[in-house]
């Protein structure tokens, strides 16, 4: 059973893509028509595409592995900090940091320096700080939250990455390429859909269409979580019972 409706693509404005002099030719596949100079999306393959992805998304969730949520344009940014917080899933809203995946552990540090400054500011010898050094470890802690808050708890490499405008985070794109990390992309007509592993051809410019396209790959990552927690007792038990009969 699909997780939306052509229906409620429709509404969101997921079949409008760009001008048809901006288009890429490898996006053709997924066009349905052009209106007044601007190519319209087959939303049908949309619906399948989006489904595609949804599935092996909640299967990672699943099988317990994370999933970096990437966009930094201003219309998604917002959008994608709550709903992937809301299934627990890393994310880079701000800025991609150059070498975020492929110098994993040099970003690692930036993040464990938060909880060093942390510690210094909660210290019993801050008091000896005056003034202005506290005020410039508080920004420079501010500055590391706003940058790699987001990412706290991402502690080894993530699954995969969900990118809105592969376009725009290309060096995301190619970072993850580089360590062979698997992609979901919302592709829109200016892009090239080869670029990722799971396309899926959409609007990625107005804020409704993402929220929606959101709201389903979150809602399949949470079913997989759940049924992940549901499967956890159901093995304890087994394994109790597995021990006992073997100590008959």
């Amino acid at each position: 059973m699909p997780r939306t409706t052509v229906e409620e693509l429709l509404k969101a404005g997921v079949h409008f893509g760009h001008l048809k002099r901006k288009w890429n030719p490898q996006m053709a596949p997924y066009i349905f028509m052009e209106k007044n100079g601007i190519h319209i999306i087959d939303l049908n393959k949309t619906l399948v595409k989006l489904d595609e992805a949804a599935a092996m998304m909640k299967q990672m969730a699943k099988s317990g592995k994370k999933i970096l949520f990437v966009g930094t344009k201003k219309q998604a940014k917002d959008i994608i900090a709550e709903k992937a917080a809301r299934v627990n899933m890393p994310y880079v809203t701000e800025r991609w940091p150059g070498g975020m995946l492929t110098n994993f552990v040099t970003i690692r540090k930036s993040v464990k320096k938060m909880s060093t400054l942390d510690n210094l500011l909660k210290d019993a010898n801050a008091n000896a700080l005056n003034k202005k050094e506290r005020l410039v470890i508080s920004r420079q802690r501010a500055k590391l939250e706003k940058d790699f808050g987001s990412i706290a708890d991402l502690n080894r490499l993530p699954a995969a990455l969900f990118i809105v405008d592969i376009k725009r985070e290309h060096i995301a794109v190619a970072e993850a390429k580089r360590l062979n990390i698997p992609t979901f992309g919302i592709v829109d007509t200016n892009s090239n859909p080869n670029e990722v592993d799971y396309p899926i051809p959409a609007n990625d410019d107005a804020a409704e269409a993402v929220s929606l396209i959101m709201d389903v790959v979150c809602g399949a990552i949470a079913e997989g979580l759940k049924e992940r927690k549901e499967e956890k007792p159901a093995e304890k038990t087994e394994t109790v019972a597995e021990e006992k009969a073997a100590e008959e």
